[in-house]
């Protein structure tokens, strides 16, 4: 099982950016697919998460703003952020599991990429 993140980078303040995991290994469409982030000094926190039904939750701070969308053709799940914050600054993480949000949210995925960095500037 393989998940790659891509689309990390350095960008100021209000920007945008998109990360996305692409995967192997796995039947992508059954599977419940995550984001999660860490900031150096910081525990691992979920950011948003999307099941195989469609189903959505993302943690309160990046409501509005961050969107996650799979597409099941192409194995790969997409983070869209906007208005980003220096707070959005972190390691971002890719996940997936045969799991529900709750436990999504509760100890993340059973396969996770090796994250990519996203560094916003004010």
């Amino acid at each position: 099982v393989q998940l790659v993140e891509s689309g990390g980078g350095l960008v100021q303040s209000g920007a945008s950016l998109r990360l996305s995991c692409a995967t192997s290994g796995i039947i992508f469409r059954l599977y419940t697919m995550g984001w999660y982030r860490q900031a150096p000094e910081n525990e691992r926190e979920l950011v948003a998460t999307m099941t195989s039904g469609g189903s959505t939750y993302y943690t309160d701070s990046v409501k509005g703003r961050f969107t996650i969308s799979r597409d099941n053709a192409k194995n790969t799940v997409t983070l869209q952020m906007s208005s980003l914050k220096p707070e959005d600054t972190a390691v971002y993480y890719c996940t997936s599991g045969l799991i529900t949000i709750a436990t999504m949210r509760e100890r993340g995925g059973d396969y996770w990429g090796q994250g990519t960095q996203v560094t916003v500037s004010s």
